[in-house]
């Protein structure tokens, strides 16, 4: 099976999923076994497609400033410093 099918298949269920939801107020509760239902209807689906779609960030996330943090310093042998003197 193609990819161009797989995405053509995935759209389908998350079409197919959200009209489930909306319409259908059984489809937006939640069930014992498989926890809450649109997670599964809607929700999964779409990371399914996100997936295929080699995880693209959205153009805002790639417009954002990245934060400039202090990198942590690495220390000496620690094990060295707490070692207890010898006895002569």
């Amino acid at each position: 099976m193609s990819s161009q099918r797989i995405e053509l298949v995935i759209r389908q269920l998350v079409v197919a999923g959200a009209l489930l939801v909306l319409l259908v107020p059984a489809a937006r509760g939640s069930s014992e076994w498989f926890g809450w239902l649109p997670l599964w209807f809607v929700g999964m689906p779409l990371a399914a497609w996100w997936s295929l779609r080699r995880c693209p960030l959205p153009h805002v996330a790639l417009q954002l400033p990245r934060r400039r943090r202090a990198q942590a310093l690495r220390r000496g042998d620690v094990r060295r410093a707490h070692r207890l003197p010898r006895a002569a």
